[in-house]
Protein backbone atom coordinates (compact mmCIF):
# COMPACT_ATOMS: atom_id res chain seq x y z
CA UNK A 1 0.00 0.00 0.00
CA UNK A 2 1.33 3.24 -1.40
CA UNK A 3 0.44 6.97 -0.28
CA UNK A 4 1.04 9.24 -3.04
CA UNK A 5 0.12 12.63 -1.99
CA UNK A 6 -3.26 12.82 -0.68
CA UNK A 7 -4.70 10.07 -2.36
CA UNK A 8 -4.30 6.37 -0.98
CA UNK A 9 -3.07 4.11 -3.68
CA UNK A 10 -3.50 -0.05 -3.46
CA UNK A 11 -0.94 -2.01 -5.14
CA UNK A 12 -1.45 -6.13 -4.79
CA UNK A 13 0.61 -8.51 -5.59
CA UNK A 14 0.17 -12.55 -5.17
CA UNK A 15 3.65 -13.60 -5.06
CA UNK A 16 2.08 -17.85 -5.47
CA UNK A 17 -0.05 -16.60 -8.42
CA UNK A 18 2.43 -14.15 -10.02
CA UNK A 19 -0.34 -11.45 -10.36
CA UNK A 20 -0.18 -7.68 -9.83
CA UNK A 21 -2.87 -5.54 -8.84
CA UNK A 22 -2.98 -2.07 -9.45
CA UNK A 23 -6.41 0.05 -8.45
CA UNK A 24 -6.98 3.22 -9.39
CA UNK A 25 -4.44 3.50 -12.22
CA UNK A 26 -3.10 6.87 -12.52
CA UNK A 27 -1.36 8.14 -15.84
CA UNK A 28 2.02 7.50 -13.45
CA UNK A 29 1.56 4.12 -13.51
CA UNK A 30 1.89 4.01 -17.55
CA UNK A 31 5.56 2.03 -17.91
CA UNK A 32 7.13 -1.43 -18.59
CA UNK A 33 6.68 -3.90 -15.94
CA UNK A 34 8.67 -7.17 -15.61
CA UNK A 35 7.74 -10.28 -13.59
CA UNK A 36 10.77 -12.54 -12.65
CA UNK A 37 9.94 -15.95 -11.56
CA UNK A 38 12.68 -18.44 -9.74
CA UNK A 39 13.68 -21.96 -8.62
CA UNK A 40 16.17 -23.88 -7.69
CA UNK A 41 16.45 -24.36 -11.33
CA UNK A 42 17.03 -21.20 -12.40
CA UNK A 43 14.81 -17.82 -13.04
CA UNK A 44 13.22 -16.40 -16.00
CA UNK A 45 11.62 -12.91 -16.95
CA UNK A 46 8.22 -11.64 -18.66
CA UNK A 47 7.74 -8.18 -19.71
CA UNK A 48 4.73 -6.40 -19.85
CA UNK A 49 3.75 -2.87 -21.30
CA UNK A 50 0.94 -0.81 -19.16
CA UNK A 51 -0.92 1.90 -20.89
CA UNK A 52 -3.26 4.36 -20.14
CA UNK A 53 -5.86 6.33 -22.16
CA UNK A 54 -5.18 10.28 -22.84
CA UNK A 55 -8.03 11.11 -24.30
CA UNK A 56 -11.55 9.33 -23.34
CA UNK A 57 -14.87 9.99 -24.71
CA UNK A 58 -17.73 11.43 -23.37
CA UNK A 59 -21.32 10.62 -23.11
CA UNK A 60 -22.79 12.65 -25.54
CA UNK A 61 -27.05 13.92 -26.04
CA UNK A 62 -27.49 15.44 -29.45
CA UNK A 63 -30.46 15.83 -32.06
CA UNK A 64 -31.17 14.25 -35.04
CA UNK A 65 -29.53 15.44 -38.03
CA UNK A 66 -26.58 16.60 -35.49
CA UNK A 67 -22.91 15.28 -35.97
CA UNK A 68 -20.99 13.26 -33.21
CA UNK A 69 -17.30 13.70 -32.97
CA UNK A 70 -15.49 11.56 -30.53
CA UNK A 71 -11.39 11.29 -30.40
CA UNK A 72 -9.77 8.56 -27.73
CA UNK A 73 -5.83 8.38 -27.58
CA UNK A 74 -3.87 5.92 -25.77
CA UNK A 75 -0.15 5.61 -24.65
CA UNK A 76 1.78 2.49 -25.11
CA UNK A 77 4.77 1.21 -26.73
CA UNK A 78 4.18 -0.13 -28.91
CA UNK A 79 1.51 2.11 -30.55
CA UNK A 80 -1.75 0.94 -30.05
CA UNK A 81 -4.56 0.51 -32.76
CA UNK A 82 -7.89 1.29 -32.41
CA UNK A 83 -11.29 -0.48 -33.03
CA UNK A 84 -14.98 0.97 -31.97
CA UNK A 85 -17.73 -1.37 -31.09
CA UNK A 86 -21.35 -0.49 -31.13
CA UNK A 87 -23.53 -2.70 -28.53
CA UNK A 88 -20.80 -5.07 -28.61
CA UNK A 89 -21.06 -5.33 -32.11
CA UNK A 90 -17.68 -4.16 -34.50
CA UNK A 91 -18.18 -0.70 -36.18
CA UNK A 92 -16.74 -0.08 -39.84
CA UNK A 93 -17.01 2.94 -41.73
CA UNK A 94 -19.51 3.61 -44.26
CA UNK A 95 -21.71 6.30 -45.88
CA UNK A 96 -22.35 8.58 -42.64
CA UNK A 97 -19.77 7.24 -40.54
CA UNK A 98 -15.98 7.47 -40.44
CA UNK A 99 -13.61 6.11 -38.37
CA UNK A 100 -9.71 6.79 -38.11
CA UNK A 101 -6.96 6.44 -35.56
CA UNK A 102 -8.83 6.32 -32.76
CA UNK A 103 -11.54 9.22 -33.82
CA UNK A 104 -15.10 8.34 -34.83
CA UNK A 105 -17.31 10.49 -36.70
CA UNK A 106 -20.70 10.17 -37.73
CA UNK A 107 -22.55 12.50 -40.33
CA UNK A 108 -26.40 13.33 -39.97
CA UNK A 109 -27.43 11.47 -36.96
CA UNK A 110 -30.50 10.03 -36.60
CA UNK A 111 -32.53 7.92 -34.05
CA UNK A 112 -31.17 4.50 -34.44
CA UNK A 113 -27.14 5.46 -33.48
CA UNK A 114 -28.49 5.93 -30.13
CA UNK A 115 -26.28 2.86 -28.31
CA UNK A 116 -23.27 2.45 -26.14
CA UNK A 117 -20.01 2.54 -27.42
CA UNK A 118 -17.15 1.56 -26.98
CA UNK A 119 -13.38 2.34 -27.80
CA UNK A 120 -11.02 -0.02 -27.86
CA UNK A 121 -6.43 0.59 -28.00
CA UNK A 122 -4.85 -2.18 -27.68
CA UNK A 123 -1.14 -3.54 -28.45
CA UNK A 124 0.48 -6.88 -28.27
CA UNK A 125 0.80 -6.42 -24.52
CA UNK A 126 -2.08 -4.50 -23.20
CA UNK A 127 -6.29 -4.12 -24.26
CA UNK A 128 -8.22 -1.32 -22.75
CA UNK A 129 -11.77 0.22 -23.27
CA UNK A 130 -13.37 3.25 -23.01
CA UNK A 131 -16.78 3.13 -23.07
CA UNK A 132 -19.83 6.02 -23.23
CA UNK A 133 -23.31 6.20 -24.34
CA UNK A 134 -24.93 8.26 -27.61
CA UNK A 135 -28.36 9.44 -27.13
CA UNK A 136 -29.90 11.12 -29.88
CA UNK A 137 -33.20 12.57 -29.00
CA UNK A 138 -35.72 14.51 -31.53
CA UNK A 139 -36.34 17.70 -30.17
CA UNK A 140 -39.78 19.42 -30.20
CA UNK A 141 -40.55 23.23 -31.99
CA UNK A 142 -38.73 25.96 -30.23
CA UNK A 143 -40.01 29.44 -30.91
CA UNK A 144 -38.21 31.07 -28.12
CA UNK A 145 -34.76 32.13 -29.97
CA UNK A 146 -36.71 33.17 -33.43
CA UNK A 147 -39.93 34.43 -32.45
CA UNK A 148 -42.44 35.71 -35.32
CA UNK A 149 -42.78 39.92 -34.32
CA UNK A 150 -46.71 39.82 -33.07
CA UNK A 151 -47.37 43.41 -34.68
CA UNK A 152 -45.63 45.18 -37.87
CA UNK A 153 -47.02 47.94 -38.97
CA UNK A 154 -46.52 48.96 -42.88
CA UNK A 155 -47.44 51.38 -45.66
CA UNK A 156 -49.86 50.05 -48.36
CA UNK A 157 -47.90 48.95 -51.76
CA UNK A 158 -44.42 48.42 -48.91
CA UNK A 159 -42.78 45.27 -48.82
CA UNK A 160 -43.23 43.08 -45.90
CA UNK A 161 -40.58 40.22 -44.53
CA UNK A 162 -41.48 38.02 -41.50
CA UNK A 163 -38.97 35.40 -40.38
CA UNK A 164 -40.24 32.19 -38.91
CA UNK A 165 -37.45 30.05 -37.79
CA UNK A 166 -38.03 27.75 -35.05
CA UNK A 167 -35.46 25.21 -33.84
CA UNK A 168 -36.42 22.02 -34.54
CA UNK A 169 -35.14 18.35 -34.60
CA UNK A 170 -36.36 16.79 -36.89
CA UNK A 171 -36.58 20.28 -39.38
CA UNK A 172 -40.08 21.25 -39.24
CA UNK A 173 -42.21 21.88 -41.78
CA UNK A 174 -43.91 25.27 -41.92
CA UNK A 175 -47.04 26.68 -43.20
CA UNK A 176 -48.45 29.74 -42.80
CA UNK A 177 -51.95 31.19 -42.40
CA UNK A 178 -53.83 34.71 -42.38
CA UNK A 179 -56.87 34.57 -40.29
CA UNK A 180 -56.35 30.98 -40.02
CA UNK A 181 -56.89 30.66 -43.26
CA UNK A 182 -53.74 28.76 -45.17
CA UNK A 183 -51.87 30.65 -47.37
CA UNK A 184 -50.41 29.78 -50.58
CA UNK A 185 -47.62 31.00 -53.09
CA UNK A 186 -48.82 33.72 -55.41
CA UNK A 187 -47.33 36.76 -57.30
CA UNK A 188 -47.20 38.40 -54.27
Amino acid sequence: EESDGNSLRKLKHDKTKGVLEIQDVQKEDEGSYECIAGNTRGRNTARGQLFVYDKKIQNAFLSVYDSLFWECKAKGKPSPSYSWLKSGQPLMSEERIHIENGTLIIAVLNMSDSGLYQCVAENKYDTIYASAELRVIAAVHDFSKNSVKKKSVFQVGGELTIGCKPSASPRALIKWTKDLEVLRQSKR
